[in-house]
């Protein structure tokens, strides 16, 4: 049963991965754009989104990843923000 729970919580996880490593301002080709980093919080939306859901699970995690995104906004501060 265990199984069931972790095979979407995975796959999010693969798929944050690989935005990270093609779309992402941050992470991925578009670095070059952003030399000094895209996301104001350390660390960033989509890492913070994978650590979310490696450490609460896919529907808490997913939760924390949406909320951490709806920060984001250019009124925002930022700064530091662990999960």
């Amino acid at each position: 049963m265990n199984f069931l729970f972790r095979v979407p919580q995975r796959a999010s996880m693969q798929l944050i991965r690989l935005y990270q490593k093609t779309i992402s301002p941050d992470h991925g080709f578009f670095r070059g754009v952003f030399p000094f980093g895209y996301c104001k919080f350390q660390p960033s939306c989509s890492e913070y989104g994978y650590q979310a859901l490696a450490r609460h699970g896919f529907v808490v995690g997913w939760l924390k990843a949406l909320w951490r995104i709806m920060r984001c906004n250019p009124f925002t501060r930022g700064g530091a923000d662990p999960v």
